[in-house]
């Protein structure tokens, strides 16, 4: 006689597999951090055996090649002389052991004992942290300029405030980025693209464009159906942002951008304040998202105290550090000139 199979609910299957997936994961975290406290550790006793020698200049050098010699043989190329130069400048970087993030692993530390820049070492790190990117995502950001590009529209001691934990954004410019980088998409480059093309793309790297969207984003819709009386309009991308607690409406547009499409992204946030935003939320936003763009035509389109309708402007390619120096030169260039400061 067979005995009856038992039904098992969904909901109770799926939180064991999450349990069974955090432990899993936990365990190859601590494993990793035993990693990056062994190499802290050997970085301490290299920088403190080379102290003593500190009269020979050459000394460190020497110190490093002979160990190398010495371990990688019997441990491999995890202790060659490269990886040694990174454990004694890790250790000089992170001088403070109980200061060392459990959420980080070895990739992630020898990525960021390479940013000279103090705050904006400290920037990736508590991102990384906070929003658990993998050594993959945190190149990926420091590569594209995260840091850089949040610069152009905040100024340091409020971002660095959101970094820490110190307070919460208030603005949508706190968070959005321009230019935006998008080139996981992979595209090729041409002269035109389709908005449907490109619409396409992001959903297909929906995760992707999450993570260069920012911190608190979720996804809503795509080709949201617009009911206004008898006429139908569609919003490209809904989001919805947890910590700005608002709607974000994007509209893509291929070519550069006019009063036009500024108009009909302000019909589209309109109609999400009216009929879908909730009494406690926040006002929604509208991006646009261009690939081209007058900044003075856009100011000039929108009221002075507007506070809900962006744009950014895309590239399909990482940018250069001059590129954003540029970037970062107008954008101080056109403050001065009207009379802003962030003070």
């Amino acid at each position: 006689m067979n005995k009856p199979s038992l039904k098992i609910s969904d909901r109770f299957l799926n939180e064991i597999k999450t349990i069974i997936g955090q432990s899993r994961t936990n365990a190859i975290r601590s494993i990793e951090f035993y990693r990056v406290e062994m190499y802290w550790n050997l970085g301490k006793r290299i920088f403190e055996e080379e102290q003593q020698g500190k009269k020979r200049a050459d000394y460190g050098s020497y110190l490093i090649r002979g160990l190398a010699e010495q371990l990688a043989p019997e441990y491999g190329s995890g202790f060659s002389v490269r990886t040694l130069e990174q454990a004694r400048q890790f250790y000089r970087t992170f001088p403070i052991a109980n200061a060392l993030r459990s959420q980080l692993n070895w990739t992630q530390y020898r990525l960021l004992i390479q940013i000279e820049d103090a705050s904006k070492r400290e920037y990736y790190e508590l991102e990384s942290a906070k929003n658990t990117w993998t050594g993959r995502e945190l190149e990926r950001q420091i590569n594209s300029s995260l840091y850089e590009r949040l610069l152009l529209s905040n100024d340091k001691e409020a971002l660095m405030a959101v970094a820490r934990n110190e307070r919460l954004p208030e603005a949508p410019h706190e968070i959005l980025k321009d230019p935006m980088v998008l080139e996981f998409l992979g595209l090729e480059r041409k002269p035109h693209y389709y908005e449907k093309e490109l619409e396409t793309a992001l959903i297909e790297h929906l995760q992707h464009f999450l993570l260069e969207l920012g911190n608190g984003f979720s996804f809503v819709a795509r080709q949201k159906r617009l009911l206004i009386e008898d006429d139908e309009f569609f919003a490209d991308l809904v989001f919805y942002n947890r910590l700005l607690r608002c709607f974000v409406v994007i509209e893509i547009k291929t070519q550069k951008i006019t009063h036009q499409h500024l108009g009909q992204l302000q019909m589209y946030v309109n109609y999400y304040d009216r009929y879908e935003k909730l009494p406690d939320e926040t006002p929604t936003v509208g991006i646009l998202l261009c690939a081209a763009k007058n900044n003075e035509m856009v100011k000039l389109a929108l009221p002075q105290d507007n506070k809900t309708i962006l744009a950014s402007q895309y590239q399909l390619y990482l940018p250069s550090e001059s590129q954003l120096l540029n970037e970062i030169k107008k954008e101080l260039e056109t403050d001065f000139q009207g009379g802003t400061t962030n003070e």
